[in-house]
């Protein structure tokens, strides 16, 4: 399914021309700084500037040969500079340049992240001001409860999402931490001042203070942002996926014309969209796991978080941002049934009243324990026997001693359900309750 992934910005972060551009980067920011301070001869340093280059072929053949990635790197970017390589790397030790690469990568791959984030929360603000008033009923425990709208629904998850927005947004600072502390976090042969101006000079925070490497909980807090913000998009799509049932039928992916459900039954007409969204959220919140078992190094470090950070990082952030496009696409085109909603709010015959009906009674001085029973008394009956509940409220005996017909018949009143709508869409999207659909 993957390879129907429209934007390559993300992918690109995550090849090996650019981790490789990354890492010349930080090497290069480097002798910057050493240069301005006296430390690598003018000429030298626009040796560096004008001469330093890399061929990713040549690094990967190199690195069969020593084994090692920064190493072989190195090797290649030294042989298009010449002796002045000798400054290159001086003091550093390799995890230096990934770490603080590393970060530049998430950096940028958090912006797309949090586009994505944006994007979507301004489809879901459009259609939940569109269906801000259709009815539907909502449910708990898969059972009719009481009414709600379908705009408020998508509140609920225009809400969920600023909230994973906020988390991406903070985790975006952590992760925006690059450290050149040297082979045991001490700066033995570096010195802090130079890590402040390098840091600065890439746009990123120094570390106050690591070892060999940047500590794994950052990137355990990273990965953990996108596992929450994957496993909303699985809930807003499980919800769909829900909804969709023939039995329910209140909303429905866009079926394209030509597409076609089932090789064997032509009438078929999936959920496979928000299915696929299910699946990989599952793919992101298994890399959270990894990324939480990176946190655990011997010492001042071991490579055991190296090699999964390889993949959990690159699949994780690739992954996510697929999913933000492509539910952003789905609601925009979710096809809603208001009429289905409705027949199937009204399939219980009242019964969703049942709580404003208990409640009238309650005010009008009859026992709770007395009011509970007489309701249910009516509500069971109506599940049993397909009964209208508002008949039958209106014919007991016991509700009747208490209530006027006049008083009953306002019980079943859609409205008074709905009142607080604006108020709460208000809450959620402002002054304007959502009419801005920026």
């Amino acid at each position: 399914m993957i390879e129907r992934y429209t934007r390559p910005e993300m992918g690109r972060i995550w090849t090996d021309e650019s981790r490789f551009q990354r890492w010349l980067e930080v090497e290069l920011a480097v002798c910057e700084v050493r240069g301005q301070r006296g430390e690598i001869p003018a000429d030298s340093l626009q040796t560096i500037r004008r001469r330093a280059r890399f061929d990713v072929a040549a690094i990967r053949e190199i690195e069969q040969r020593v084994k090692h990635d920064v190493i072989a790197f190195l090797t290649n970017v030294g042989s298009s500079v010449g002796p002045d390589a000798r400054y290159i790397h001086f003091g550093l030790t390799s995890s230096d340049v990934i770490d603080t690469a590393l970060a530049l990568q998430l950096r940028d791959a958090s912006d797309l992240l949090i586009g994505g984030v944006e994007r979507l929360k301004a489809v879901l603000q459009r259609r939940a001001r569109e269906h801000r008033m259709t009815v539907m009923a909502g449910r708990t425990h898969g059972i009719h409860a009481e009414p709600i709208t379908f705009g408020l629904k998508l509140a609920v998850w225009h809400a969920e999402m600023e909230r994973n927005l906020k988390r991406l947004r903070s985790a975006r600072e952590t992760v925006r931490t690059g450290k050149l502390s040297g082979a045991v976090g001490t700066f033995a042969h570096v010195d802090p001042e130079l890590e402040e101006a390098v840091c600065h000079r890439l746009g990123l925070a120094p570390a106050p203070v690591s070892t060999q490497i940047l500590q794994r909980d950052r990137h355990a807090e990273f990965v953990a942002a996108l596992a929450i913000t994957a496993s909303s998009i699985d809930k807003f799509a499980t919800e769909i996926r829900n909804l969709q049932r023939t039995d329910i039928r209140e909303v429905e992916e866009l079926f394209s014309e030509g597409q076609k459900g089932s090789s064997a039954m032509p009438h078929k007409r999936n959920p496979v969209g928000c299915e696929q969204l299910s699946g990989l959220a599952r793919v992101v919140r298994a890399n959270a796991q990894a990324a939480l078992e990176n946190v655990t190094l011997w010492h001042e470090r071991d490579i055991s978080h190296s090699s999964a950070e390889r993949i959990i990082l690159p699949d994780s952030t690739i992954l996510l941002d697929y999913m933000l496009d492509r539910f952003t696409t789905l609601v925009d085109g979710l096809i809603v049934y208001p009429e289905r909603m409705k027949e199937n709010l009204e399939r219980t015959r009242g019964l969703v009243f049942s709580q404003s009906i208990l409640l009238a009674l309650l005010r009008a001085g009859a026992g709770r324990e007395q009011a509970y029973e007489w309701v249910q008394r009516c509500a069971m009956r109506a599940w049993q026997t397909d009964a209208n509940f508002r008949e039958l409220a209106g014919a007991d005996p016991d509700i009747r001693k208490i209530l006027d017909p006049k008083q009953i018949a306002a019980c079943f009143d859609f409205g008074s359900h709905l009142r607080h709508i604006d108020t709460v869409f208000r809450r959620v999207f402002g002054a304007d309750g959502g009419n801005d659909e920026g």
